[in-house]
């Protein structure tokens, strides 16, 4: 019997294997492999993976007996490789049998319900991701960042925009001085979704982030909502830090921002400011991420210990021009103003989750992971604290500037020299906020495209570089036509919607894994567990839906809290955990992740409509795309890595 293999970057073919056969490679063979720093232990590789017999990594498939499994770099015994080096051909994008013919496709098509039952139920497992999933990428990651890293990306990552654009408007136009409460507000979610993120990061430690927590808890087919959302998620992020840097950047010079701009007015107002210095901004960020992780971390290392130098001096010398009358009227937009600015306000925290993407490439995750991401959303928290109180005591709120609010506001007091220090912190802030974006948002899309939901190309890891450069270009390229077009506002009330929905089902998901383990907890248990989880969502959907109609009254926010608060008792006293963390775990659970999804649905209440409608779209493009594509691929996958793996493990998919 004759195999044939088509691989992305390979044309392998292999003689008289059997699906089942143990693998022996020769001596030349091992010589070879060892040069390549390839597992040279026959049927199965030192990762573990139960697929490392014909193939042990990548893109590529290979039509085997019985069955056809997601492929790799790796022949088997008596294999030839022809390398055919980079391509973009059928094999790299469509490779799954479903997409090898129009026949074949239109067969597809006809299974798609049983199919999305199939995905709707079927969990992926801790292991698998750990393993088969993450060897796909052709070449592993490199294991060289610590928790001193991982504070400063995350530092990094989240001190940006957020705090020296969005802090002007919302305090101006919606909450007032109370802005500093909207980020008290704000934080204390995060914070709630940190301690969710770190207990899977350190369980999970591989570059999917959320995306692979939702897999293995919730499955395949809403980790994929999430996906699209995730990569939404960064996309936008990225687009809004690149157009405020243009307008910094226009500060430092003396301009307007939009004398860098150009005004195309045949295009709606909201998308008619071109932004070419935002684009040349991104290109030179993916240059940056694609060279080298570590390289990556030092750059970022020294550039915010800068800003930090800068963030203490914004807040020590515009103390000095403090002003405490300025906080007399501290409330004039109300507790709903506080809460509405929160919700946006949620943008400036965003980036904490770039750090979990990086698990896979920490030296010890037990230990870096969680100082790394507590520690940096405790440093960011108490920045944007006292951030905020320096400029409401500086200028009175009403004279905030929305484009430049600190350098403008030491204008106003007759600091005019120090604009230009904050201008550069600010500058220095946004880019290391878009140079650790590149790096997390790469590594979603790498995860994501192992599974095969979206292209496998996009999981090419480089050999040399240890770094995912495919996913990394094609990331900021969609954030770069993004940022040439759409305002800041449009960017961040959405980007806040996908954030936040995430952030809900991964504390979901936190739950799930602690109080359900398939075959181990009892059908009553079960079933009371989805009626307390159905009841936590329903009351926090029903307190965000009564606090965005605008309507005044306690008792129904009486009741949805008070409903909550039984559930979540409930959960407490009468489901047992089936599962307790084997390294980290958050404290006090159920009732910090049922407080993470109810605030998280709260805050999604406070804001607007239209961003709802743009969400509604985008989600509804998700569903076609993957009715049509990421369904049958990501199905051929899972399916056909069970069939032919010979490892007495489970196979890939751990069932209902």
């Amino acid at each position: 019997m004759a195999s044939r293999v088509v691989l992305s970057s390979h044309h392998i073919k292999i003689s008289a294997a059997s699906p089942t056969s143990s693998y022996r490679p020769s001596l030349p063979e091992k010589k070879v492999q060892r040069e390549k720093g390839r597992p040279i232990s026959g049927n199965r590789s030192r990762r573990g993976d139960s697929i490392g017999r014909a193939v042990s990594s990548g893109t590529g498939w290979v039509e085997m007996g019985n069955g056809t499994i997601p492929g790799g770099d790796q022949a088997a015994a008596g294999g030839t490789v022809k390398r055919r080096g980079c391509t973009c051909s059928k094999e790299d994008f469509l490779p799954e049998p479903s997409f090898q013919s129009w026949g074949a496709y239109g067969k597809a098509m006809k299974e798609t319900l049983p199919r999305l039952w199939d995905r709707v139920t079927t969990r992926s497992m801790d292991q698998k991701e750990l393993t088969e999933v993450r060897a796909r990428s052709g070449h592993e990651m490199k294991r060289d960042l610590s928790w001193w890293d991982l504070i400063w990306f995350g530092i990094g990552a989240v001190i940006g925009a957020g705090i020296f654009v969005l802090t002007g408007v919302e305090a101006q136009k919606v909450a007032g001085p109370a802005v500093i409460l909207s980020y008290v507000v704000s934080g204390v979610s995060s914070m709630l979704s940190v301690f969710c993120y770190t207990e899977f990061a350190v369980e999970i430690p591989v570059a999917g982030g959320s995306f692979a927590y939702l897999r293995v808890e919730l499955g395949d087919f809403m980790a994929f909502i999430a996906a699209g959302n995730i990569l939404l998620e960064y996309v936008i992020g990225g687009a809004a830090v690149a157009r405020s840097w243009t307008s910094y950047f226009a500060t430092l010079l003396n301009h307007h921002p939009n004398d860098f701009r150009i005004h195309a007015t045949a295009l709606k107002e909201d998308y008619s400011w071109l932004d070419p210095i935002a684009v040349v901004v991104l290109a030179a960020v993916c240059v940056v991420a694609v060279l080298s992780t570590k390289g990556t971390s030092r750059f970022n290392y020294v550039a915010s210990i800068l800003h930090v130098v800068i963030i203490l001096f914004i807040i020590v010398a515009g103390l000095t021009k403090a002003d405490t009358k300025n906080l007399s009227n501290f409330t004039p937009f109300g507790t709903r103003g506080i809460f509405s600015a929160s919700a946006v306000l949620f943008f400036a925290y965003v980036g904490f989750d770039a750090v979990s993407t990086m698990a896979e490439e920490t030296k010890n995750p037990a230990r870096d992971i969680p100082i790394g991401l507590v520690g940096a959303m405790t440093i960011t928290t108490v920045a944007y604290c006292l951030l905020a109180l320096t400029l409401c005591l500086m200028v009175p709120y009403q004279k905030i500037d929305p484009d430049a609010p600190f350098s403008v506001a030491f204008s106003a007091v007759g600091m005019d020299w120090a604009k230009y220090i904050v201008a550069f912190g600010a500058l220095k802030g946004m880019t290391t906020v878009l140079l650790v974006s590149a790096v997390g948002q790469a590594r979603y899309l790498t995860h994501i495209a192992r599974t095969h939901v979206v292209p496998p190309w996009f999981a090419n890891v480089h050999g040399r570089t240890g770094t995912p450069i495919n996913a990394t270009v094609a990331m900021l390229c969609a954030t770069a036509v993004i940022a040439f077009f759409t305002k800041l506002d449009i960017l961040s009330n959405l980007l806040s919607i996908s954030t936040l929905f995430i952030f809900m089902l991964v504390a979901l998901a936190l739950l799930v894994r602690r109080y359900y383990v398939s075959g181990e907890t009892s059908p009553a248990h079960r079933n009371k567990l989805v009626a307390f989880l159905l009841l936590i969502l329903l009351s926090s959907v029903a307190m965000a839906a009564y606090w965005g109609s605008g309507q005044d009254g306690w008792w129904p926010y009486l009741v949805t809290v008070g409903v909550w608060f039984l559930s979540t008792l409930g959960l407490h006293l009468s489901v047992p955990q089936a599962r307790a963390p084997k390294l980290w775990g958050v404290p006090m659970v159920p009732w910090l992740p049922s407080a993470s999804i109810a605030i998280n649905i709260f805050l999604l209440g406070s804001i607007d409509g239209m961003s709802f409608v743009r969400f509604g779209l985008w989600t509804a493009f998700l569903l076609v795309y993957y009715f049509f594509i990421g369904l049958h691929s990501s199905y051929d996958t899972a399916k056909a890595s069970a069939t032919a793996a010979v490892d007495p493990v489970k196979g890939l998919e751990e069932g209902n």
